[in-house]
């Protein structure tokens, strides 16, 4: 299977694994799954990092070098990602959840986030 890892979860994988279920653990390390992060959660930990938001202390520039050396899959953004946000429910105003939940559902990719906001959205996402 192929999942797409929310921007927090992301963050958790990089500084926090303690916060990751067995499960998640295991679908992660499942050689059989493709693990994919998308730009705009780079985008997000910069933005919010120069920002100096607390639980985004993370250096953008490493995060992705750790990502690519552990093997997942960089995923850009496209044009059609971005026009297919105004099918989504407007479930809240969050522009970088938005652009993931896009991504996924024009991928087919599951996003994987403890969000229940994003959660409530159709499409391919599970809730972990």
């Amino acid at each position: 299977m192929r999942f797409l890892l929310d921007t927090h979860v992301l963050l958790w994988v990089a500084n926090s694994p303690e916060r990751l279920s067995r499960a998640v653990c295991d679908l992660l390390q499942d050689s059989d799954n493709e693990i994919y992060f998308s730009i705009v959660s780079l985008l997000e930990i910069a933005i919010k990092n120069s920002l100096g938001r607390e639980n985004f202390q993370v250096d953008a520039r490493v995060l992705h070098r750790a990502l690519c050396d552990e093997g997942y899959k960089e995923l850009g953004i496209t044009s059609e990602h971005v026009v297919s946000i105004d099918s989504l429910p407007l479930l809240h105003k969050d522009p970088f959840d938005r652009l993931l939940i896009s991504q996924a559902t024009v991928e087919g990719i599951t996003l994987l986030t403890k969000d229940k906001l994003v959660a409530a959205y159709p499409g391919p996402i599970k809730k972990i």
